[in-house]
């Protein structure tokens, strides 16, 4: 079931997001000095669309949209739990976003991909554009981008 992230999840929706960061084999270190850069704080909560994906109880993913600007949208994060990958999850909360996206009549969706994921996201119609330079030397995110149809 996806839901709206509740305020009390942002601890919770930090370590998934860190926990799920270390599955594609980052070093300790390297997870360690994105942190601040994948933690969900209250404030993003309440100014963000942020759902988490629930299994029985159970947190097992979740996605944040930034609020659109222009007629773009961007997707900021979209984590789900290593156990939890490859079982469709993440193309739910991907599917999910789409569809909150619409709401805003927005041409496009963006993101900024971890290299592990863009097969995920090219499988899911987003071509990459552009590369933006990571906190790595000498390594390049890919910036992606879908085109959304409108309602």
């Amino acid at each position: 079931m996806i839901q709206e992230a509740k305020i009390e999840e942002s601890a919770l929706l930090t370590e998934i997001a860190l926990i799920s960061k270390a599955y594609w084999g980052y070093s300790k270190e390297q997870v360690e000095s994105w942190r601040k850069d994948l933690t969900i704080s209250v404030k993003m909560i309440e100014e963000m669309m942020i759902y988490t994906f629930v299994q029985e109880t159970n947190v097992v993913g979740f996605y944040a949209l930034n609020p659109p600007v222009e007629q773009s949208i961007e997707l900021e994060m979209l984590f789900v739990l290593p156990n939890y990958i490859g079982k469709s999850i993440g193309k739910q909360l991907l599917l999910h976003s789409f569809n909150e996206a619409k709401k805003f009549d927005v041409d496009e969706m963006t993101l900024l991909a971890d290299p592990n994921a863009v097969s995920f996201y090219k499988k899911q119609g987003f071509e990459i554009i552009a590369k933006k330079e990571s906190s790595i030397p000498n390594r390049y995110l890919p910036i992606m981008r879908k085109k959304l149809s409108r309602r």
